[in-house]
């Protein structure tokens, strides 16, 4: 599912997608998302650090860049030029930093010596993550042009069939870019490239900006990028995410456990697993909350949903709730669910979930002014939402829910389980409209990928 974000869609399956299209000047590639939104470094007086570049794939620099960051800490900033790459084949423990930028124009790579970075790497218990390296500290700032390199072609030729989500998985691949106890961190400019696994992963932090960013994962082989989510974080609050290009194989913005106060302005994303609230309610005995966040101005292609809430089912299973968010202006083509709300995540069967149902209440939500088409896996169904049995579910509305399936049929909406009146009319998933709309299926046609790829 590695396509081109705004290519033309090529063809559609029947005369309902005749009319449809993206409106004027959205960007169809980096360079257009670039044009459209452009990124301009600001000036600074600050003391200039440099480090010697690589001059080889095998060139570790790790220590010379441990070194710079040491140097231009307390007020300076780390200078890697255009044109330069710096390879990283060790882990770096950067969590010591105070007022430093660094400004990357150039390369950071790191290597793709798997047995080596399974042995070495930083680990995390939350899903049991490793990481190449993690940054900490207060008043931090990451920008430029440049690119940050997750080589992560090896990691999923290796993992191809595996499941990060299962306990008997010992394949751990690392995140690219890692942040923890970080007070006041911005990264902005910069593409974020080809990660193992998740691309950024923020713990225990307040205050983070990302702004102006691209972030892709495209394989060369049948092994596809996996879990690779643009966003995904533990423990933090106080969240600005704009001006984002997201072209990658699982979601596109994802708060796990306990956030609060987020806003996401601006997003393109093909090929992901939606903007996700969770899942949450993984762990037993731990309550876990995600709680005002503002999603909106969002552009969803090729994914498997669009707007989507999460929690986890099953025995020893944790609890909490999903408050206050409002997806907003929605625009998309060729996604399952269009609006999902799964209370039974991840991958039980419904007489387990039904047994040990998910403790995680979701209330206060908002989907207004979604515009566009579903895929047609669910045939004319285009949102679902079931709430578990065991937890409350209320004040959720549709406004201004425009979506329409490919298969021909009068568009669904499915509710099991949800209080009160949702704004438009929504059945139960037992009544024979929604049998007869899950029924009818179809398939559209998907973007076609550029060649060569423009990033």
């Amino acid at each position: 599912m590695k396509l081109s974000i705004f290519a033309l869609l090529a063809g559609a399956a029947t005369s309902v997608l005749a009319d449809w299209e993206f409106p004027a000047g959205v960007p169809r590639s980096v360079d257009e998302f670039r044009a459209r939104h452009p990124y301009h470094s600001k000036r600074t007086c600050r003391r200039k650090v440099t480090i010697r570049a690589s001059s080889n794939d095998t060139d570790d620099v790790s220590d010379e860049f441990l070194k710079g960051l040491q140097e231009a800490n307390n007020g300076g900033t780390l200078w890697m030029p255009k044109g330069s790459t710096y390879v990283i084949g060790k882990p770096l423990d950067l969590t010591f930093l105070n007022n430093v930028h660094v400004r990357l124009d150039g390369e950071i790579k790191f290597t793709d010596d798997t047995p080596y970075w399974q042995e070495h790497a930083f680990r995390h218990p939350f899903q049991n993550s490793i990481m190449f390296w993690k940054w900490g500290g207060k008043d931090i700032k990451i920008e430029g042009s440049g690119t940050l390199n997750g080589n992560g072609q090896r990691w999923w030729n290796e993992f191809d069939g595996g499941e990060i989500l299962n306990g008997d998985n010992a394949y751990l691949r690392p995140i690219l870019f890692y942040v923890e106890n970080a007070t006041r961190f911005s990264l902005e400019g910069v593409h974020l490239k080809d990660s193992p696994c998740w691309t950024t992963f923020w713990v225990t932090s307040q205050d983070i900006s990302l702004k102006n960013l691209a972030c892709t994962a495209e394989s060369k082989t049948t092994s596809l990028p996996k879990n690779t989510d643009f966003f995904d974080s533990l423990n933090v609050k106080n969240v600005e995410v704009e001006k984002v290009w997201v072209n990658i194989g699982d979601d596109c913005f994802s708060p796990k456990t306990n956030l609060t106060n987020a806003h996401v302005n601006t997003m393109y994303c093909n090929g992901t697993h939606g903007q996700s609230m969770g899942s949450i309610g993984q762990y037993a005995g731990e309550k876990s909350i995600i709680e005002d966040v503002v999603v909106e101005n969002v552009w969803m292609l090729n994914g498997q949903h669009a707007a989507r809430l999460k929690s986890w089912a099953g025995p020893n299973v944790g609890y909490g709730y999903i408050n206050n968010i409002t997806f907003r202006n929605f625009y998309g083509a060729n996604n399952e669910y269009t609006a999902f709300l799964d209370s039974c995540y991840f991958n039980i069967n419904a007489s387990t979930c039904a047994q040990y149902p998910s403790q995680v209440n979701i209330t206060n939500i908002l989907f207004e002014n979604f515009q566009g088409y579903s895929s047609g896996k669910y045939g004319d169904a285009v949102a679902r939402l079931t709430c578990s049995p065991a937890a409350v579910c209320e004040n959720i509305k549709f406004k201004d829910f425009n979506i329409t399936s490919p298969c021909g049929g009068k568009p669904v909406v499915i509710c099991d389980g949800i209080g009160g009146d949702i704004g438009i009319p929504c059945v139960n998933s037992t009544s024979p409209e929604a049998t007869a709309a899950l029924k009818h299926k179809c398939t559209t046609a998907m973007a076609v990928l550029p060649t060569p790829t423009p990033w």
